[in-house]
């Protein structure tokens, strides 16, 4: 799969529904020598974006359940 097929969608926790962020909003943690996604990590932003807050999230790939039309799935805690 490549990064401009999943770019835009939304990311939902299954756990509780949260939406954490939309995939193009967040950096990613790739594998240099094979171009793979390794995880999304998200930062946590307040006031719409203007204003860092905090850690950030780190979602590794392999906690993706599912990528729908619309959003990515993960299973998250």
């Amino acid at each position: 799969m490549r990064y401009r097929e999943i770019s835009g969608k939304e990311i939902v926790n299954i756990h509780n529904g949260t939406r954490l962020g939309i995939l193009g909003q967040t950096d990613l943690e790739i594998d240099t020598k094979t171009g793979k996604i390794h995880a999304f990590i998200i930062p946590d932003y307040k006031w719409f974006g203007l204003k860092k807050q905090g850690e950030e999230m780190k979602i590794r790939w392999d906690d993706i359940k599912k990528i729908g039309e619309d959003m990515i799935i993960v299973e998250f805690e």
